[in-house]
């Protein structure tokens, strides 16, 4: 019974205690316990929730040194998230921790807050709001503690969180003015809330790009914070600052401040600062010995090891300031092997190493650094577009360059002896045994270091007793997979997968083999000498079209060197080697023309009077002579220039003069050969032959214009069409003519009656305006080399059409009034539809048997 008279009493107490500790209450009991409550249980948990978070969002952030750093070292996503899957956990677990603050814990008693925490709770709720993106919701937390706790010891902080974000939503404007409003009217702000205050105000200042202003309260900020990262972060900024001023030598003290906080802020802005120090360096007044030995000590101090790619590349850019180039590169590729996470860093090294290669006109190398720079830049930046601009007109360079050596090395091959050839083939089969051999050895070596097992300690991947398990180590899964290619080669992932019908067979634009072309040891080293003297071209045909191929390749080389990049010499090497291959007689004025203009430009004026001697005396008739004895003369507007001659073809052919323009257009494909303007040739030719001959030939000239010009804007248009228009084109069946709302009535006329053909046109005219047909139209069409047709177009049904050639055939007014014309003649009615078919595949014989039956 007594114990029982105890649980009861204790019962009772502990009931009396919540009853007296009710929110509605305002008591000292009931005031206390709700504020321990929150702080020590809600609050605390929210804290730390929110601190998690915070740091997540710090770790995963890379500053942009290339720039000036945010005054925060956090960065939010510009993706609007929605539902709480998608947020941030921790964030949220901090909002849901205040929000049961105040739902729980909230003491409003008349119309004022009882709880002392309850600002806290809404801080909270703010703070974890503002990091999850929520910036609406989180200046609503802040603006209740503004508007309902005025006396709060928090008012500042909720003054200056909600400036933040009125940053974040880019109401710049607004918290400068608000933030100034602070300053005048909170004259007993803490030292570390004033230094947040200046932090983000000199943000805001940032965001406008004003930089003079940004740099005051920086400057500020950074005295007043009590905290070492901060301050070094601002002195830092204040730097950066000073830098973009133009004020190199406040902005080296700005440096100083950073460097001499030493181990008490992060090592990235010990490193950084002294870098851009070395970066400021007075090269006309500064002992570069002294910077050369800074640079050093950097490298040898074995904290500064993850930021060697940073310190190799400034040590590249101060070795090609004082003009050691060679050593730069050396520095540029040892900043590329640290395996920099920076992207922008990494395109300044390959940047620089393909400016080095364009400069010194090694352009195919040039060209595959300028492709690793666009792989690390954002291509919607204006530097992106002008590398690849200037990537773009190095492709042409490459793949001339490609076709030269490779064309060489096949018609050397092709005019070898027998026995050279032979002897040849023979050494380079033993070659590739050697390298197969000495690429087995390094196989074994690399299995014996344990290559491809090291074990990684903690990680969560299978393991194996040697180690990682082979399919989750990168580099044994990439060298298993070069081997299987070398094995076997592209193959797909089905059934049967070993027979050799199997092999994906890559495409290529080389339609004769190459001997010499590097293939895998393992693989090639199976040929017979027999195998590949089988495989070196013979006939006259393929050498002819390997030897045109070459020489054309050379000119256009010739020409890019000139024109594009002005490497006069390269210039003149490729086209002096051009004429010893007597090329064809159609290249060989232009160069020597080419040659004349580069040898002036070089300062030979010897060897450009001995060029211009030799085309004034032995072609004297030529434009090219025209020129040199008119300088004054503009070769462009010579009557017998490229261009001049083209748009008086395109006239014929607007003309539709398909059969005289033929024969013109084959002729000044012959002048014009390796002419800029050829392709502009070609590709109207082929546009004939598709008008005057159908889709085959219109087919075929396209290939020949894509293939042969692949670089030219003709080539690419030509390709276009190609795998764009000429698949819609393919005929398969006349259109159903009821579906049809056009139709035409065609007049066939032979093409040597042109005259006839025009006649009957005009008396058509005629005859419509006799009876006041002014709807219908009329033309005269092009059918292929032995047809015309006069054609009525814009009849809206096949009844129509057949009642107007009735009528036109026995209307007693037209005869009235026009007595001598005759318009009875052989016709054919078809839909526009199909007139389109028929002119393109030239295949009317196939519709009038067609519709007969």
């Amino acid at each position: 019974m007594r114990q029982i008279a105890t649980y009861s009493s204790y019962f009772t107490i502990i009931a009396l205690l919540l009853v007296g500790c009710s929110r509605k209450k305002n008591t000292f009991l009931s005031r206390n316990y709700h504020a321990v409550a929150t702080e020590f249980n809600t609050l605390y948990n929210g804290g730390l929730a929110l601190e998690e978070g915070k740091f997540g969002l710090i770790e995963g952030f890379q500053d942009n040194y290339w720039d000036i750093l945010p005054i925060e070292r956090i960065s939010f996503s510009d993706e609007i998230v929605f539902g709480e899957e998608n947020r941030n956990p921790s964030f949220l677990r901090a909002e849901e921790k205040a929000i049961k603050a105040i739902e729980r814990h909230a003491m409003k008693i008349e119309g004022e807050e009882r709880n002392p925490q309850i600002d806290e709770a809404f801080l909270l709720l703010g703070k974890a709001r503002y990091y999850d993106q929520q910036f609406v919701s989180a200046l609503e937390a802040f603006n209740y503690i503004l508007a309902y706790y005025p006396k709060s010891n928090n008012i500042a902080q909720a003054k200056i969180w909600k400036e933040k974000t009125n940053i974040r939503l880019d109401n710049n404007e607004v918290a400068i003015e608000n933030l100034n409003t602070i300053f005048k009217l909170e004259s007993k702000l803490k030292d570390q809330d004033l230094a947040d205050a200046q932090a983000i105000l000199a943000q805001a200042y940032l965001n406008l790009e004003v930089l003079d202003s940004a740099l005051v309260y920086i400057q500020s900020a950074s005295e007043l914070t009590k905290k070492n990262e901060e301050r070094g972060r601002y002195s830092y900024i204040k730097g950066q600052l000073y830098n973009k001023l133009g004020k190199t030598d406040s902005a080296n003290f700005a440096f100083q401040e950073v460097i001499d906080l030493n181990r008490r802020i992060p090592r990235k802005y010990h490193i950084n600062a002294h870098l851009e120090q070395i970066h400021n360096f007075d090269y006309e007044k500064g002992d570069t010995l002294v910077l050369r030995e800074r640079i050093e000590k950097l490298i040898e101090n074995r904290e500064n090891r993850p930021f060697l790619d940073k310190i190799y590349y400034t040590k590249a850019v101060h070795l090609a300031k004082i003009g050691q180039e060679d050593s730069a590169i050396a520095n540029y590729n040892k900043s590329l092997l640290q395996k920099s996470l920076d992207d922008y860093l990494n395109s300044r090294d390959y940047l620089a190493l393909a400016e080095y290669n364009f400069d010194n006109a090694a352009f195919k190398t040039a060209g595959a650094y300028y492709d690793s720079v666009l792989g690390k830049l954002s291509d919607r930046t204006r530097e992106y577009r002008t590398i690849r601009k200037k990537r773009e007109n190095l492709t042409d360079v490459i793949d001339y360059e490609d076709i030269t050596q490779r064309n060489d090395s096949i018609l050397h091959l092709a005019t070898m002896s027998d026995s050279a050839i032979t002897q040849h083939f023979k050494n380079y089969i033993e070659e590739l045994k050697a390298k197969a051999t000495q690429d087995s050895l390094d196989r074994i070596e690399r299995i014996r270091n344990n290559e491809f097992f090291n074990s990684s300690a903690g990680s969560s991947n299978q393991q194996t007793a040697g180690g990682v398990f082979y399919f989750y180590n990168d580099v044994a899964l990439a060298y298993g997979k070069q081997s299987f290619e070398k094995q076997w080669g592209k193959r797909s992932l089905e059934d049967g997968w070993r027979l050799s019908s199997r092999q994906n067979q890559p495409r290529t634009s080389n339609r004769l083999p190459t001997a010499t072309t590097e293939a895998p040891a393992e693989t090639t080293a199976k040929k017979t000498v027999e195998d590949y003297i089988a495989s070196v071209p013979r006939e006259p045909a393929q050498i002819d079209s390997l030897s045109k191929e070459r020489n054309f390749a050379y000119f256009q080389l010739g020409l890019i060197y000139k024109e594009k990049f002005k490497e006069y010499p390269l210039a003149a090497e490729r086209l002096e080697k051009l004429l010893t291959f007597e090329p064809e007689e159609n290249l060989i004025l232009p160069t020597k023309y080419n040659l004349y203009q580069i040898y002036g430009e070089m300062g030979a004026f010897a060897k450009a009077e001995s060029e211009k001697t030799d085309i004034t005396s032995n072609y004297p008739d030529s434009r090219y002579a025209e020129r040199m004895n008119n300088p004054n003369t503009a070769l462009e507007a010579d009557a017998d220039s490229a261009e001049e001659v083209y748009k008086r073809t395109y006239e014929l052919f607007a003309k539709k003069d398909f059969k005289a323009l033929l024969p013109e257009l084959d002729k000044r494909i012959d002048q014009f050969y390796g002419d800029p303007f050829l392709p502009k040739f070609e590709l109207l030719k082929a546009t004939v032959l598709g008008r005057y001959q159908g889709f085959e030939a219109y087919k075929t000239a396209l290939s020949y214009v894509a293939l042969t010009y692949p670089r030219s804007e003709e080539g690419k248009k030509a390709q276009s069409l190609i795998t764009g228009a000429l698949p819609a084109m393919e005929f398969k069946k006349f259109d159903d003519e009821t579906l049809s709302i056009s139709y035409k009535i065609i007049y066939p006329f032979d093409v040597t009656d042109s005259e006839g053909a025009e006649a009957f046109e005009e008396d058509l005219i005629k005859a419509f305006e006799t009876v006041n047909y002014e709807n219908f139209g009329t033309s005269i069409d092009v059918y292929n080399d032995t047809q015309m047709f006069v054609v009525v177009h814009y009849l809206t049904s096949r009844s129509q059409a057949q009642g107007l050639i009735e009528l036109l055939e026995t209307n007693p007014d037209i005869k009235e009034a026009n007595p001598d014309i005759e318009l009875s003649r052989p016709n054919s009615i078809i839909a526009a539809e199909n007139y389109k078919i028929i002119q393109l595949h030239k295949n009317i014989e196939q519709y009038i048997a067609q519709t007969a039956n």
